[in-house]
Formats: C-alpha cells, structure tokens, sequence
C-alpha cells in the first residue's frame, strides 16, 4: 500500500486482502507436504486471531505486516516452512499476552527459539531503522547459532520501511 493513501477498506476486502496475501506466502514457499501446509495455516490463523483487534498507523489491519514479512522471508529471502511460520508470528510474543511457552507448545521449539530470538533483538535496532555498530557485532556473535532469526529480522525491517 503507497504510504499517501488513505486506508478505507470495508472488513470484507480486509479479509480477501489478507487471503490473498497467504496464497501469495503459499505460492512462494512452493510447501507440498501436507503436514507443512497444516503448519503454515496454523500459524497463519493463530497470528490473524492474535492481531485480530490491532492497526497499523495507516489503517490497515495489523496482520498485514507479518504476511509481508513471512512473504519477503520466503519469497525473497527463500527460507522455508519453519522461518514462514517464525516470520508469521515474530511479533505475537511482543505485542499480546501470549508467551513463548504458548509458542513452543503450539509450534515447536525451533519456533519457540526463532521467536524468542526476534523477540531479544527487536530493541537493538533504532527508530530511525539505522543499526548501531556494537549492536550489530552482538546479533551476529549471540545469535550465529540460527542465522534464520537474522534474516527474519532483516525481513522485518524491509518491509517496515517501504
């Protein structure tokens, strides 16, 4: 979305918007297996209820940012199915009441530890979308045990500024 528009959207093309925005996820993961497709729209209709009543400043519907940003991390990046779903839900933890440990049992412990990790870097970056140098050498010394939480991240910040 141009960020000069105005948002008016009814609910109803709220909802094709967001459909259309996983199909876009699930053509560019290029998943097969049933049970990665089961996983993904797990994850997908876990985080639409955990955004459910959230906005972003233009007026679009919260969920919209981490649909971008499973996309770019698939689409773009080319991870796969457990970086989608950490992409999916990389901002549940922050921004509900749900808990890692509410991650974990419902997605996994490689999801739990992505999350987890997104969720410890997300202060590291300023405002301004710049990075400190010192900053920078801890997410890459800390973190170089799954450089998926990395790029996520690197997803995250992409689709923040466009």
């Amino acid at each position: 979305m141009a960020k000069e528009e105005t948002y008016n959207k009814t609910p109803e093309e709220e909802n094709i918007l967001i459909q259309e925005k996983y199909q876009q996820i699930l053509d560019a993961a290029m998943v097969t297996d049933p049970k990665k497709k089961a996983a993904m729209q797990k994850a997908f209709h876990f985080a639409v209820e955990a955004h459910k009543d959230m906005r972003r400043k233009s007026g679009e519907p919260y969920i919209m940012h981490p649909l971008e940003v499973a996309y770019i991390t698939a689409n773009d990046i080319g991870l796969k199915t457990t970086s989608i779903i950490s992409a999916l839900l990389h901002d549940v933890v922050e921004d509900t009441n749900y808990t890692i440990n509410d991650i974990e049992v419902m997605f996994g412990k490689k999801v739990a530890n992505i999350v987890d990790g997104l969720t410890k870097i997300s202060g590291i970056f300023v405002d301004s979308g710049s990075i400190q140098a010192e900053n920078f050498r801890k997410i890459l010394l800390t973190l170089a045990d799954d450089v998926r939480v990395i790029l996520i991240k690197l997803a995250d910040r992409l689709e923040l500024n466009l």
